[in-house]
């Protein structure tokens, strides 16, 4: 088992045995991730921090049921979008991946948004600072213009770092299927970004 996983596993039981400081435990290792899905999924950037705390307390309310049958960060993540997804439908929008979001996405915790390699600020002059902004902004463009299947799977390998058995158990389909959706989705992705990389730097 992942350390990090049976570091979790033993919050979670004592959690469910009624230990509620366990429990805050979980919810300081995984506000700010939880904060950075929302804000993936929601335009209004106020609406966040409610919607955090509300999926918190449904996996709260939920903890007794939970079996340790997955990852506790991967059925977190399935409340939490859940949650999201409820509150869209309350306000009556629809779900989207923001710009700015995706931009945040590893500002606070030296996590890129999207891997490509060393390309994107390696230029310390204006002209190649300004060519690394360039190309995050075709990076976010053709990320959002994927399908929404092919995108939540690249999302959650790229900006979540889980591995395909914890994406295929998030997004309730088989690995091969989660491992085609982000082999489709970086094709998509490099083809649009051939124009600014090039043919060999397209690859990521």
């Amino acid at each position: 088992m992942n350390p990090e996983n049976d570091v979790d596993a033993q919050l979670v039981r004592r959690a469910q045995g009624g230990d509620a400081r366990a429990f805050e435990m979980l919810v300081v290792k995984y506000q700010r991730r939880v904060e950075r899905l929302i804000g993936r999924l929601v335009r209004d950037v106020d609406l966040v921090a409610d919607i955090s705390q509300e999926a918190f307390l449904r996996a709260w309310r939920g903890l007794p049921g939970f079996r340790n049958e997955s990852a506790f960060y991967t059925w977190l993540y399935r409340i939490a979008v859940n949650s999201a997804k409820r509150a869209l439908e309350g306000l009556q929008r629809d779900p989207v991946v923001t710009e700015a979001s995706l931009v945040r996405g590893g500002a606070e915790d030296d996590q890129e948004p999207l891997h490509l390699g060393a390309t994107q600020t390696d230029g310390v002059t204006p002209e190649g600072l300004l060519a690394g902004k360039e190309l995050a902004a075709a990076v976010q463009a053709a990320v959002s213009e994927l399908p929404e299947e092919f995108r939540r799977a690249l999302e959650l390998r790229e900006v979540e770092g889980m591995a395909y058995e914890e994406i295929a158990q998030a997004l309730a389909c088989p690995v091969g299927t989660v491992r085609s959706r982000i082999h489709r989705a970086r094709e998509a992705v490099a083809t649009r970004l051939q124009p600014l990389l090039g043919r060999d730097g397209a690859r990521w």
